[in-house]
């Protein structure tokens, strides 16, 4: 008190102030829900790797050392790059904090990244693509044929699992402006191989507008597929992300002589400079040839034997 302190409203000022719960909660509503069109997967990583450690803890008590613990737990548990994300996310939710008064510093300062950045490379086999189609065939589900789609058509997992059967006319699916990553329309042609299977969707998805609707209920699509991912690493004995089958189908295509611009289009990738500025072909022609081409070399792959024993096909 001859300090001109008063401990009694530090204690109130601790019990009010806001929690990490609380603030994550505002991150998700007032900003990414406003400004990313991904804004569930930064839910989820909050939901499964900072919540249950830090939800009821105040947010101005979290310190780098506590940090540093969270990201080394991840890390210690085999994901090293979802360490890096979750890092690059705490900082983004402190910052909306300190933007919004709610907390004074940012805990992730100074703390580096946990593993070093890297460009994966990996492109399936012959072989490897033979297993893994063998086991989605077993599976049967919608979510094996998402998988099998994102491979024949080369499109973002996300863009697969956002279709909506209005936006397939013929042969032709239009990824919507709001759904793709560059916020591009995009035109993709359905080749022979990707058909059958929209047909197969199209009866066990009765009424619902979604190709992939959720197993869950309500209208919305399938969300998140790690899980599933793992199981096809397990049961095929691939090492694989499912980011790997967009990879694929665009350097197989490259190895068949498609140009690389083409097989650009394709991938809806973000061209720079001057000639992009003035270039407004639509690229539909080649396109349509160019994935021709690979759903023809996908069934020439898959028309061979496979010659080893897969784990799990049992």
């Amino acid at each position: 008190m001859d300090r001109g302190e008063d401990p009694q409203a530090e204690k109130k000022a601790d019990r009010e102030a806001i929690t990490v719960g609380e603030l994550a909660d505002e991150y998700i509503e007032r900003h990414a829900k406003q400004k990313k069109r991904r804004w569930k997967e930064d839910r989820r990583m909050l939901r499964v790797d900072v919540l249950p450690h830090w939800k009821r803890r105040p947010a101005k008590s979290i310190t780098r050392r506590d940090v540093s613990e969270l990201l080394d737990g991840i890390v210690e548990r085999g994901a090293p790059i979802m360490a890096n994300r979750v890092k690059a996310l705490l900082s983004k939710v402190f910052n909306f904090g300190i933007g919004r008064d709610l907390v004074e510093t940012n805990p992730c300062a100074g703390v580096p990244m946990p593993a070093k950045a890297r460009h994966r490379d990996r492109v399936l086999s012959e072989e490897e693509i033979r297993r893994i189609w063998q086991v989605l065939d077993k599976q049967g589900s919608a979510m094996a044929k998402s998988f099998k789609l994102r491979l024949i058509t080369a499109q973002r997992g996300v863009e697969v699992l956002m279709m909506r059967w209005e936006e397939i006319e013929g042969d032709w699916w239009t990824i919507p402006a709001e759904v793709a990553k560059n916020g591009r329309s995009h035109r993709v042609p359905l080749s022979a191989p990707a058909l059958p299977l929209l047909e197969e969707l199209r009866e066990a998805a009765e009424e619902s507008r979604w190709v992939f609707p959720s197993p869950k209920g309500g209208d919305r699509p399938i969300g998140y597929v790690q899980k599933a991912a793992e199981k096809l690493v397990m049961d095929t004995g691939v090492e694989f992300v499912p980011h790997d089958l967009r990879r694929t189908a665009a350097s197989h295509m490259t190895s068949m002589g498609v140009p690389r611009l083409v097989v650009s289009k394709i991938l809806n990738h973000v061209e720079s400079g001057v000639t992009a500025i003035y270039d407004r072909h639509s690229y539909d022609a080649e396109k349509r040839e160019a994935l021709a081409r690979w759903g023809e070399r996908l069934e020439s792959i898959l028309s061979k034997a496979t010659k080893t024993a897969t784990p799990g096909w049992e």
